[in-house]
């Protein structure tokens, strides 16, 4: 591959996580699976808060936009992955890997700004309950929402941009599901440095000043639930936050394993985390929101028992 800038023929061989052709089979049915479970759990939580008028309050606005997050996330690289999979050739475009990390840096952070978002609304209405319906509006629940995404598209942009000016020769061989930030510099002939410090920099931002809005909201939330009397209300007010910090958990935890960590140390090893944050958290999200949450489980019976209806009449 040239310096410079990357000529049309330049690509990359996504290798995936093993070039064993019995193991590759195994992996496209356990991928095709789960890409599946995935789009069907986020397409019914979208739906059901969509068409349930009682689910029209932000709480549930920002679920469903998670929800598509998720969705748009494993749809950016999983189809990709089934296709590398079963087919002899493993190539993917310089422009196709690098729209790929694109989408991938965009829609992680989108996913982290949303959490904290998440972590606001339940905040103000465990903490400033009388307050609630002026505190977080529809209005400014869409604002906040606008800002999330926005900013999530330029910052995916930006880093993208960054990485149109190094320059890659030697091998192309990638050992991963997907064009990763992490993975394209390690195969950089350039000097990564630069990038390398801006993508840690900013990075840090976009990981701890989320986490930091979440930490800080469930430390006010924490404070208010033990000044509950009754226990039942400590425990009803306790399990409106329990889906979130699960899901939070999941995914800070193994997106930490993987980018707050210096490039030199970065290996095959964490291939797992990567597929953990990428793949199995939003599999798990739909799940997590549903099973403990009643206004879900009604709205999702209405769903599918509607449908079954129109079937039949």
């Amino acid at each position: 591959m040239h310096g410079g800038n990357q000529s049309e023929t330049s690509e990359f061989l996504l290798l995936g996580l093993s070039e064993s052709p019995k193991e590759q089979r195994i992996l496209f049915w356990m991928f095709l699976s789960m890409y599946l479970v995935t789009v069907v759990g986020n397409v019914l939580i979208i739906l059901a808060i969509s068409f349930d008028p009682h689910l029209h309050t932000p709480m549930y606005l920002l679920l469903a936009n998670l929800s598509l997050t998720d969705l748009f996330f494993v749809t950016n690289t999983i189809p990709n992955t089934l296709v590398n999979l079963q087919s002899q050739n493993k190539a993917i475009s310089y422009a196709g890997c690098l729209t790929q990390l694109y989408f991938l840096v965009s829609l992680v952070t989108l996913d982290n700004f949303i959490l904290a978002t998440m972590a606001y609304d339940r905040y103000v209405a465990i903490c400033r309950p009388l307050h609630y319906v002026t505190a977080m509006n529809p209005g400014l629940c869409i604002l906040l929402l606008t800002l999330c995404w926005g900013l999530s598209v330029l910052y995916g942009f930006f880093l993208t941009l960054f990485m149109t000016k190094v320059t890659f020769c030697g091998s192309r061989k990638i050992h991963y599901i997907f064009c990763e930030m992490y993975v394209l510099l390690r195969l950089a002939c350039s000097n990564t440095q630069v990038i390398h410090t801006v993508q840690i920099t900013t990075g840090c931002f976009i990981f701890f000043t989320p986490l930091g809005i979440m930490i800080m909201s469930y430390v006010w939330i924490a404070r208010a639930i033990l000044r509950i009397p009754s226990a039942s209300s400590k425990y009803k007010a306790f399990s409106t936050c329990a889906s979130h910090l699960a899901v939070v958990s999941l995914f800070y935890g193994t997106l930490g394993m993987v980018y707050l960590q210096p490039l030199q140390t970065y290996s095959m090893k964490d291939s797992v985390a990567t597929v953990m944050y990428s793949v199995v958290t939003p599999m798990m999200n739909p799940f997590i929101y549903s099973l403990r949450n009643k206004d879900m489980h009604g709205a999702l019976g209405r769903l599918l028992l509607g449908k079954a209806f129109q079937r039949f009449t």
